[in-house]
């Protein structure tokens, strides 16, 4: 083969030369090509493993979250229904709290009306035995009683009835005082006393109690003998005993023929001739006058206190020995008796028992 001439386009080696080149460039870049693929291949394959292990496990997370989704949904109906129980309740509890603040109203507007109804009762007895018997103590004790069982509910709508408890107390504390015990116990002393007092008709009533008298020859010969046994003349001394045991006996035989013969003044001679039967009727009688004035005196009943008492007084000098010690301290404490005055005017808690009136009628 000849050369192409230099002044030619192509050589023939150009011509040979330059397919090789390209084959060349084309294997390597097929070799590229084949490497990229291989590479690429085997990374896809990475891809899809860890695609489908991320599907694997986001097919699992899935199931959990239904699973879990699934619970919830039924953990929130039945909390839903724990909550229409709860509402349930809720309501029943507040209708019942108005059903039970209703009742406790009514209740305390009870409560308030049997207090004012017991209180009413207490006054209205405290007055009647205020007027009856004079009880100043129980009524005083029934009014501070009521004053304290308003003071529990302290309610204003109370001032009115605790201002006018407040003043019938006041009004009762400012009372005279009368000693009525005092005068019981005198009464109940003259009873004790009558069985031992002496009647006018018994055989030996008792004398007044006097001092013994000494005769004066008694006296002078008392003073003989000191004289005599001073001066030391003992030869006489039995005819001063025989003297004195005469002068004994002769005095008991004057006092036993006083007591034969007695002198007495009496207004009712009546009274001489009671016969035992009569005479205890007369000293129950007596008793009973006294018993009566005691009973007049818890009732303050000053008119029947004074006629029984002036009964006393005449049974006591008509049928009883004045001149007997019993007798005369029996008559002196009917006097002190007689000196006590009954007549103490007893208010009336009407005003208290007009405050709690006027306030049920509201």
């Amino acid at each position: 083969m000849q050369p192409a001439p230099a002044g030619g386009g192509y050589s023939v080696w150009s011509a040979v030369a330059a397919p090789k080149w390209i084959i060349g460039a084309i294997a390597v870049l097929a070799l590229l090509l084949l490497a990229q693929w291989w590479t690429t291949r085997d990374e896809i394959g990475k891809l899809r493993l860890e695609l489908a292990h991320r599907l694997q496990q986001g097919d699992l997370s899935n199931t959990e979250v239904r699973l879990i989704a699934k619970n919830v949904e039924e953990t929130t109906k039945e909390l839903q229904a724990k909550v229409s129980v709860l509402e349930g309740k809720q309501v029943e509890a507040q209708s019942q709290q108005l059903a039970l603040e209703q009742l406790y109203q009514d209740l305390s507007k009870n409560r308030d009306d049997w207090a004012l109804a017991e209180i009413e009762q207490v006054l209205s007895t405290a007055s009647q035995q205020l007027q009856l018997a004079g009880n100043v103590q129980g009524a005083l004790i029934a009014l501070q009683n009521a004053d304290r069982s308003l003071s529990r509910s302290d309610k204003p709508q109370f001032i009115t009835i605790r201002r006018a408890i407040a003043k019938d107390m006041e009004l009762l504390k400012s009372l005279p005082s009368l000693d009525a015990t005092g005068i019981a116990l005198r009464l109940d002393s003259i009873i004790s006393e009558i069985d031992s007092m002496p009647l006018l008709s018994d055989e030996k009533p008792s004398l007044p109690v006097t001092q013994p008298k000494t005769s004066h020859r008694a006296e002078v010969r008392v003073a003989a003998n000191s004289v005599a046994v001073g001066r030391g003349h003992y030869d006489h001394e039995w005819e001063t005993t025989l003297e004195d045991r005469w002068q004994s006996w002769l005095d008991e035989m004057l006092d036993e023929m006083r007591q034969l013969i007695r002198v007495r003044t009496v207004e009712t001679p009546d009274a001489l001739l009671l016969s035992p039967t009569q005479a205890y009727y007369a000293r129950e009688n007596l008793k009973l006058r006294l018993l009566n004035a005691r009973l007049a005196l818890l009732s303050r009943n000053e008119t029947a206190f004074r006629s029984d008492l002036i009964a006393a007084q005449d049974a006591i000098s008509k049928y009883f020995d004045t001149r007997a010690r019993q007798t005369q301290v029996a008559q002196a404490l009917l006097k002190q008796v007689q000196s006590s005055n009954l007549s103490i005017e007893m208010p009336t808690l009407a005003e208290s028992l007009n405050a709690v009136r006027t306030y049920k009628a509201k």
